[in-house]
């Protein structure tokens, strides 16, 4: 059905397609028992990489993305929906555990040539609960959540967290997301690829479901998407639809087009191999946009704590079993996807494991007087400012550290220059930075291979450093911010002196939380392997 999605009607078959699962849903949701044991739906999880709360189209942004559109008209759409993190591994890792990631070993995104964090492998993962129920569980894209290097060759990798089958990179797409040379299938490293990082992923995807899934179990596709985080590329003709070919505006909306069409792709193929009706898909991005136009209103973008760097779009889709057309205003995140797929497809979550995220399936099922959050949304990522928040219906509170990390800040400063001058010396500067800033730019990265070269070093001096963890465990906040996101969704005016009682309530609920996480987090500077 969606194989016209790719032709000039891609918008006409799609709307077909969702009045036709709409009306065929609206009968099984009247009729549909709560499944059982013998009964489990599929379960796909689709992330994004560095995309904003306001990309795509169904979020008001301006990237087409119909069949994005179409999963949220079809299921339910969060307009408070969060990250794990404002920052791509710990985001991951409490994706994947419905914990605090510092809780399961990790502090900030990581690199395995230098550090010795990964995600702990005592953590319980949804992959592995899936699995001992019966699920056959796949991972494809991006991981970052730790891999053996030759530096650090101890480290676990997806087999090790409940993956039968994964086909990964250990982080971004190099060079870029064109034409990858650096994804490795089930340990064995694979030869240069021809193509675009989210169609090769969803061809990896379809050739599972086509060679791999064994038809008589459920499956976990967990499919992290690696667009569109730098360095980007997409196809010309897709870039054209939104600029200029080198801008860099236009190439980053090209890249969420681009996935928007492999997912597309991996619809046809679900649809083919089971119904609808027997998937649930999960949609969301691993943390805000690095560009301050894609996050709306919101103050902040990736990494860090206020709204523009951790909320990100949620949609949930499964045809017979969840609402259709339903927009929730109640703030939810990857926090809570594992105990909320574990009650969706009907086993208990982990026993003895304290999980900070709740079960989000009475909102999604239309059972709202029934939704119990146990503990307040809580962001902990010690490298930003600020370095904490909690979310509390209307009001948010965040929280900025008392200690500093001992950068090289004068070394980046003149690193920063010295890119500037390259890319002026070598004519370069107007194409690299069109439409952006070499602020933008640094996150994105250059094509200029000098200018790039550099940036390499910079990020390496900005990199969170393992020898920091002993002053975060002793360090505590020196001030804190109170904001109203019903009236200032952009945080720009501090409430906490007009509202002394949310604050000190929300106050002593962060400082909590902040010692109980704290208490549980490893410290990586005394590990010299992976052992953990």
């Amino acid at each position: 059905m969606l194989k016209t999605l790719r032709s000039n009607n891609r918008n006409v078959s799609l709307i077909l397609l969702m009045l036709l699962l709409s009306a065929r849903a609206e009968v099984l949701s009247e009729t549909r028992n709560p499944v059982d044991a013998s009964d489990r739906p599929n379960v796909v999880v689709l992330l994004a990489d560095d995309l904003g709360w306001k990309d795509i189209g169904c979020y008001g942004g301006p990237v087409e993305t119909p069949t994005l559109d179409l999963l949220a008209a079809g299921g339910v759409r969060f307009t408070d929906f969060y990250a794990g993190a404002a920052v791509c591994s710990p985001s991951r890792a409490t994706l994947l555990t419905g914990r605090q990631h510092l809780r399961a070993g990790i502090y900030s995104w990581i690199n395995d040539y230098e550090q010795n964090s990964h995600l702990l492998r005592r953590e319980l993962t949804l992959a592995e609960v899936l699995k001992s129920h019966g699920y056959e569980t796949v991972h494809l894209g991006k991981w970052h959540l730790g891999m053996p290097t030759r530096q650090k060759p101890n480290k676990p990798t997806p087999s090790n967290h409940g993956f039968d089958y994964w086909f990964a990179t250990d982080n971004n797409a190099q060079p870029s997301h064109r034409d990858p040379v650096n994804f490795v299938r089930n340990g064995k490293p694979v030869a240069k690829l021809d193509g675009y990082a989210c169609q090769l992923v969803v061809d990896e995807a379809i050739a599972w479901l086509d060679k791999e899934r064994n038809s008589d179990r459920p499956f976990f596709l967990n499919i992290w998407f690696h667009e569109p985080h730098a360095p980007i590329a997409a196809p010309d003709e897709i870039v054209s639809r939104y600029g200029q070919l080198n801008d860099p505006a236009a190439i980053y909306s090209g890249t969420i087009d681009n996935t928007d069409r492999a997912i597309a792709r991996l619809l046809t193929k679900l649809e083919q191999v089971s119904t609808p009706e027997d998937t649930l898909i999960v949609y969301s991005s691993d943390n805000g946009s690095y560009r301050a136009d894609r996050v709306g209103q919101l103050r902040g973008t990736k990494g860090s704590n206020f709204e523009g760097g951790i909320r990100v779009p949620g949609i949930f889709s499964w045809p017979g079993k969840i609402r259709i057309g339903h927009v929730v205003q109640e703030s939810a995140g990857q926090v809570d996807l594992l105990p909320t797929v574990c009650a969706l497809v009907g086993i208990d979550t982990p026993k003895g494991v304290h999980l900070d995220g709740s079960d989000l399936s009475p909102l999604l099922t239309g059972r709202k007087d029934e939704f119990v959050r146990h503990q307040l949304l809580f962001w902990l990522l010690p490298a930003s400012d600020p370095a904490a928040a909690i979310r509390h219906g209307q009001y948010a509170l965040v929280a900025h550290r008392n200690y500093e990390f001992p950068k090289d800040w004068e070394e980046m400063a003149a690193l920063r220059r010295q890119i500037e001058e390259t890319l002026r010396r070598n004519g370069t500067l107007d194409k690299e930075i069109r439409g952006s800033t070499l602020d933008k730019q640094m996150f994105e990265g250059f094509k200029d291979r000098e200018a790039e070269k550099l940036r390499g070093q910079y990020i390496r001096l900005n990199m969170f450093n393992e020898s920091w963890i002993a002053t975060i465990k002793a360090g505590t906040y020196r001030r804190f911010e109170l904001f109203d996101l019903d009236r200032d969704p952009g945080q720009e005016t501090n409430v906490l002196k007009q509202h002394p009682e949310v604050f000190e309530r929300l106050k002593r609920q962060l400082l909590a939380l902040n010692a109980s996480v704290m208490a549980d987090a490893p410290n990586w500077s005394a590990e010299s392997d992976g052992s953990r």
